[in-house]
C-alpha cells in the first residue's frame, strides 16, 4: 500500500468501529475500490469497503431479511430512492441470471452487505457488474446486525454510501441530512414507462395493468394463465385504459407514498364503478384503499423480506409472503358503506394485508403474490383473478 493510501486510512482507523480488511469482505473476483463510509442522518458512521459503483449516493435505508433473491430486489422498481441493507451475510454467491431481473435496470440508490461474494468466473454475470453498469454504489464489511437493530430502534432514516476514500465523517453526515426525504419525491413518475406495451394474442381475454413500478413476474403470472396483458403508464386516463373493453384491471406495485397519488386514486374510483375484476398489489392495494375512503400511514421501518406470515380471515389459512412496502392501510378508517372489508392481516404486527369487496370481484393485497423473490404460496390469487375475468367474459 502506498504512502497516500496509508495516510487516507488514518480517519477510518480512529473510528469506533474498525475498518474491515477488503479481502475478508469482498471477493477478489469482484474487486473493491477502497474504504468507504455508510452514514445515517442521526450521525451514526459505519466504515466499510466500496464494491459497487465508485460514487456517493443516498436515500432512505431499509432492511431486507431475504436469504436469496438479491438481483430481484436490486431490479425491483419499488426500491427506487432507497438504500437496501441485506441482513443475510452472503450476497452475490450465486451470481446473476438476467432472466430473473424484474425490470430493465436496478432502481435502488445503494446496497449494504456484510460480505460481497462471487460464485462464478463470468464477470458479466456478477451482481457487482449490474450495480457498476448503472452507477449504484455498494458497501461491504458493515456490521449489519448492529445496523438492523438500530433501524428497529429508531425507525426509518436517511443513509448515504460515500465515494471511495472519503474520510471526513462530519461532512459525510451533513451530506446525508441534505438527502430529499422519501415522502417528498415522486418515485412513481421516475419508474413508470411512457408508452403502452402489449403481450399476448388478440383472442385471449384482455387485462390492463397500470404500471406504478411493475415487476416482470406479474406479467409472467398473468400470461401463464392465458391472459393478454396491456401495460399502461401511471398517468393513463380511464378512457385510454378501458379502450378496447378489457375484462380485468391490475394496479401494480410501485415505490413511494400513495398520499401523493391523487390521479391514480381517482382512476381507481372510476375502475371500481365499472364493476370489472380488479386486483391491486402493494401500492395498488393502497391506492384502492384510499379510493374507498381509507387512510394510509407510514410504518416505522417498513416490511421487507420473504417470510412474512399473513392470515386470510375468511378461510383462516396462513400464507408466507414476500413483502416490500413502507406504508400500511389503516383498517379502522375504512368506511362501512364503501363495500370493502379487511380480508387478510399480518401476523407479526396486525397490519392490514388485504381488502375484498363484498359484492364486486375486487381484491387487493399488500404483499407480493408474484414473489420474485420469495415463496409462491399466494400464486392462487392470480388464478382467482383469471377465473373472475373468465366469468365476466362468459356473462
Amino acid at each position: 500500500m502506498n504512502e497516500r493510501a496509508i495516510r487516507s486510512l488514518a480517519p477510518y482507523r480512529r473510528s469506533l468501529i474498525p475498518l474491515p480488511e477488503s479481502a475478508s469482505v469482498v471477493d477478489a473476483r469482484i474487486g473493491d475500490h477502497g474504504p468507504a463510509l455508510l452514514t445515517l442522518e442521526d450521525g451514526s458512521v459505519f466504515p466499510g469497503v466500496s464494491w459497487g459503483a465508485p460514487i456517493a449516493s443516498g436515500g432512505d435505508l431499509v432492511m431486507n431479511t431475504s436469504q436469496s433473491g438479491y438481483q430481484e430486489i436490486c431490479t425491483d422498481p419499488s426500491y427506487a430512492g432507497q438504500v437496501v441493507l441485506m441482513t443475510y451475510p452472503l450476497i452475490g454467491n450465486y451470481g446473476r441470471l438476467i432472466a430473473d431481473d424484474q425490470s430493465t435496470r436496478p432502481w435502488l440508490r445503494g446496497l449494504v452487505v456484510a460480505h460481497a461474494t462471487a460464485a462464478i468466473s463470468d464477470d458479466a454475470a456478477q451482481l457487482a457488474a449490474l450495480l457498476r453498469a448503472h452507477n449504484v454504489p455498494a458497501i461491504a464489511g458493515v456490521e449489519t446486525r448492529s445496523l438492523a437493530r438500530r433501524l428497529r430502534e429508531t425507525g426509518a432514516q436517511r443513509a448515504r454510501i460515500s465515494a471511495p476514500w472519503e474520510s471526513d465523517f462530519e461532512a459525510a453526515v451533513a451530506a446525508t441530512n441534505l438527502i430529499t426525504p422519501w415522502e417528498s419525491e415522486d418515485f412513481v413518475a421516475q419508474v413508470s414507462p411512457t408508452r403502452v406495451e402489449t403481450y399476448g394474442d388478440a383472442n385471449e381475454p384482455l387485462v390492463v395493468v397500470v404500471d406504478f413500478g411493475l415487476k416482470s413476474n406479474i406479467v409472467r403470472a398473468l400470461r401463464s394463465r392465458g391472459l393478454r396483458v396491456r401495460v399502461h403508464p401511471h398517468n393513463t386516463s380511464s378512457h385510454d385504459l378501458l379502450d378496447g373493453g378489457p375484462v380485468g384491471v391490475v394496479l401494480s406495485p410501485g415505490p413511494g407514498d400513495p398520499a401523493r397519488l391523487t390521479g391514480p386514486v381517482a382512476l381507481a374510483r372510476e375502475i371500481i364503478a365499472t364493476g370489472r375484476p380488479l386486483l391491486g398489489i402493494c401500492l395498488g392495494h393502497q391506492i384502492v384503499a384510499r379510493a374507498a375512503g381509507a387512510e394510509t400511514k407510514r410504518l416505522a421501518f417498513g416490511h421487507h423480506g420473504a417470510n412474512h406470515p399473513v392470515r386470510d380471515l375468511p378461510s383462516g389459512r396462513v400464507y408466507v409472503t414476500a413483502q416490500n412496502h413502507e406504508v400500511e392501510v389503516v383498517g379502522g378508517t375504512l368506511p362501512i358503506d364503501s363495500g370493502f372489508e379487511v380480508s387478510q392481516i399480518n401476523l407479526n404486527d396486525g397490519s392490514v394485508e388485504g381488502l375484498r369487496h363484498r359484492e364486486l370481484p375486487i381484491e387487493t393485497v399488500q404483499y407480493h403474490p408474484e414473489a420474485s423473490p420469495g415463496p409462491q404460496d399466494s400464486f392462487y390469487l392470480f388464478e382467482r383473478f383469471a377465473e373472475a375475468m373468465r366469468a365476466r367474459r362468459a356473462a
